[in-house]
Parts: C-alpha cells; sequence; structure tokens
C-alpha cells in the first residue's frame, strides 16, 4: 500500500556506509498542497543529480519554477517521505503514441543523495508502472545518462530493453494490461494518498472562544 513504517539505514555515496539517519518511509502520491516539500526537495538536489534528472544543468530559479508546475502537469507525481521529508520523487507523463498505436509515457526517478541503496528508487519505479497500465500505457520509456549505472541496473530489473540514442540511454518496459485486481489496489492506495495529504496540511489554530 502507500504507507510503510520502515526503518533502514540511507547509504552516502561517497563512502558507501550506511547514514546514521533512520525514520518512517511512506509513499503517496502529491499533489498542489504538498508544492512546499517539492519546491524544497529540487533545490537541495547537488548539480549531479540535477543533471541526471533533467539532462542539463539547471539552476535554481528553474527548479523553483518546475516544483509548482510538477503537480499540475499531465500525469502523476509520487513521492517517498522519510521522517517526513520528502526524499525521492517519480514522474510519470504520458506523451502520446507510437507507430502501433501504443500509448506511452516517460517516467522520471529522482532519489536524493544519501537516501540511494536503500530501495526507494524500485518502491517508486513499482507504483509508476502499476499506476502507468491502469491508464493504459503500453509503453514506459525511462532516459538516463550513460554513467547512471545503478538506474539501468534499476530499469532492466523490471524487464526494460536498453539502447543508446544520442549520447544518453533510455529504457523500454512493455506493460501488460490493466486487471480489476491492479485497478482496485491502486483506488486504495489513492484513498490513502489522499488521506496522508491531508494529514500532512499544516494544522490551523483553532478559534479563542468569545
Amino acid at each position: 500500500m502507500s504507507s510503510a513504517s520502515v526503518s533502514y539505514s540511507p547509504v552516502d555515496r561517497s563512502s558507501r556506509r550506511p547514514v546514521a539517519r533512520r525514520g518512517e518511509t511512506s509513499l503517496r502520491r502529491l499533489w498542489p498542497s504538498d508544492g512546499p516539500a517539492l519546491r524544497a526537495f529540487f533545490l537541495r538536489l547537488d548539480a549531479e543529480t540535477r543533471a541526471s534528472r533533467f539532462m542539463a544543468s539547471v539552476g535554481d530559479r528553474a527548479l523553483a519554477d518546475y516544483a509548482e508546475r510538477a503537480t499540475v502537469m499531465s500525469g502523476m507525481v509520487v513521492g517517498v517521505f522519510v521522517g517526513g521529508t520528502l526524499r525521492a520523487l517519480g514522474e510519470l507523463r504520458p506523451f502520446g503514441s507510437g507507430a502501433s498505436g501504443a500509448r506511452r509515457a516517460e517516467v522520471a526517478l529522482t532519489v536524493e543523495q544519501g537516501f540511494r541503496r536503500a530501495g526507494l528508487g524500485t518502491m517508486l519505479l513499482r507504483r509508476m508502472t502499476e499506476a502507468a497500465r491502469n491508464r493504459g500505457i503500453a509503453e514506459l520509456h525511462l532516459r538516463c545518462l550513460p554513467y547512471n549505472a545503478a538506474m539501468r541496473r534499476l530499469v532492466m530489473g523490471f524487464g526494460a530493453q536498453m539502447r543508446l540514442e544520442e549520447g544518453e540511454n533510455e529504457g523500454t518496459i512493455r506493460l501488460a494490461q490493466a486487471t480489476p485486481l491492479s485497478l482496485w489496489r491502486e483506488g486504495i492506495e489513492t484513498a490513502l494518498d489522499f488521506g496522508l495529504a491531508v494529514t500532512a496540511l499544516p494544522q490551523l489554530p483553532l478559534p479563542r472562544a468569545a
């Protein structure tokens, strides 16, 4: 389901050793009310992670502008919160049909430094693939830079076919059709997502008694 209590130690990229940081992990869809968390997440990303996500160098202003639009653009956005802070992001963006008429979408995964190699990318991609198939999407595409071996391994673990094109690796995951069970499961997850989003809203002060 969308929420799970998981204790784990993220891995520091430079040392490959666990970081002494633990917290409850929850996976849920993001809504416009999550704008501040999205903005803070993108602005925390280092230059390498920004380049891996957007295939180019991206400044703070452009990231802040993108964060404002992310949850209202076509598709959906899912995040992983660790200890109440957004640490990983998955984006699903439909982009039309292929030559065979199959509906296609692109998925983008971003995991903050210090929280990698802890299964967050796998959680996101699993949720993205199910959401895509439930929307009638037959092909899921993901791009990454050639040096991003971890991302290549991740998408190949979901059966992706990889190819190198114009200096980028592109993986294609072919999806099965939706089933009543997959549709039911996403309906339950969406209801839980919305409930978690509501509880995350800032609490308004109660009016004083007259």
